[in-house]
């Protein structure tokens, strides 16, 4: 099968050769819409869809060369796309020759990609051959220079940017020993081309040894949390559940935030009570345990979550949202939680706090007592907490005195 030649890409036109300034938000903005646009058509047509990925892929880099890469942002959003687009290309129906000139202008690209903005690409060469006899044609390619590249006479070593494709193209092959001799040539020990060794290892059936192998990569300058997840997948697809999560599942599974690692491990592990978890990753993180505050009540946990909030410090402003969230359904919890809100900003602890910030503790947790039916507790609670502010400034005092009663005795002091 070929694909239409008639057919006009809309981001054809957007992705030119410095199509974009230093900013990086307009190219991400066009980056996703021509993943939208490639994706769109492939549903219905999937050999023009993977005509139209190997053409965006082309022209990513020439289109971004003057973009600001700096925080990381437009490298992201590049990955995202190749991530996106390989399937795409992947899953077409093409014949051999077809497949072969698109790989063909794959690697062209790769070559030209001087930023480099597609190189991970490379990690998916083998998945874009599709069959064992084109990986393995497109591994002989690249072989030969790889042994070059890692050889220990200086005047043939040097970096190679097939390195990952022609490993890659090895695993899809089944050429596992030759991936593992081919690793043994390197001239340093890293996990980014160590990674095809615990695959072929595991790919044969050599499952612990696989997991040996990889927990030999840990370096300085290697991801233990990769390595973690690469050993934790090998324990859960040999059923030994328990195993994968008692030695790995919370070191492979850290995420940017305390809830996001907690539901990822939660999902993964569903036949682990929450508590058990929490608890887990508590022990974990010890003096955070306050930060545990937003997975305790993800899941109900709510005598948990405040006895966390208390333990160590917690973000005033996130114990303020569970105090107004829960007001009506949990008013004792919520206010539990605006108490330690509240607690926590007389410390002195919070980032840029303001005296709205403040007042929406008060009346937040003020709103739950009235639910609860403990207003006038409350407000004591509240007023002696305030009271006993010692911190630089008072910053309590002097936005909630009048409310509370204190001005006397804060003009006195």
């Amino acid at each position: 099968m070929r694909p239409r030649s008639t057919h006009k890409w809309t981001f054809r036109a957007r992705f030119r050769r410095h199509a974009f300034g230093w900013r990086s938000q307009p190219a991400i903005k066009r980056i996703k819409e021509a993943v939208s646009e490639i994706k769109k058509v492939a549903r219905k047509e999937p050999i023009l869809g993977a005509e139209g990925a190997v053409l965006l892929l082309e022209k990513l880099s020439p289109a971004l060369e003057h973009v600001d890469s700096s925080s990381g942002a437009i490298g992201t959003a590049v990955n995202n796309a190749i991530d996106a687009m390989v399937p795409v290309i992947a899953k077409a129906p093409a014949d051999d020759d077809l497949r072969g000139k698109w790989l063909e202008r794959l690697w062209d690209a790769v070559q030209e990609d001087e930023m480099p903005y597609i190189e991970n690409l490379t990690d998916y060469w083998g998945d874009l051959c599709v069959t064992p006899e084109c990986a393995s044609r497109w591994a002989d390619q690249f072989v030969g220079t790889l042994r070059m590249a890692w050889s220990p006479d200086p005047e043939l070593h040097g970096y190679f940017k097939g390195t990952t494709a022609c490993l890659s193209a090895l695993l899809r092959a089944e050429r596992n020993d030759e991936i593992l001799e081919l690793i043994d040539l390197a001239p340093y020990k890293s996990w980014h081309y160590r990674e095809w060794g615990v695959k072929a290892l595991a790919a044969v059936g050599k499952k612990a040894e696989a997991i040996r192998y990889a927990e030999d990569s840990r370096g300085l300058n290697d991801s233990s949390i990769a390595i973690a997840l690469a050993c934790e997948e090998i324990l859960l697809s040999s059923g030994m559940v328990e195993e994968a999560y008692s030695r790995y599942a919370i070191e492979a599974n850290q995420k940017t935030t305390y809830l996001a690692t907690f539901r990822t491990i939660a999902k993964k592990y569903p036949h682990k009570e929450a508590s058990d978890i929490l608890r887990d990753l508590v022990a974990g993180t010890p003096g955070e345990e306050g930060k545990w505050f937003a997975a305790a009540k993800s899941v109900e946990l709510y005598s948990q979550a405040i006895e966390l909030a208390n333990r160590t410090p917690c973000d005033p402003k996130t114990l303020t949202r569970a105090a107004r969230d829960m007001a009506a359904r949990e008013p004792r919890f919520a206010i539990e939680a605006g108490m330690a809100a509240l607690r926590w900003l007389v410390e002195g602890y919070g980032y840029e706090v303001t005296g709205m910030d403040v007042w929406s503790a008060y009346n937040h947790t003020m709103k739950a007592a009235e639910n609860a039916g403990r207003k006038t507790e409350t407000f004591e609670r509240i007023r002696k907490l305030v009271a006993g502010e010692v911190f630089e400034g008072r910053f309590l005092t002097k936005v909630l005195g009048q409310e509370l009663g204190l001005n006397q005795q804060s003009r006195q002091l």
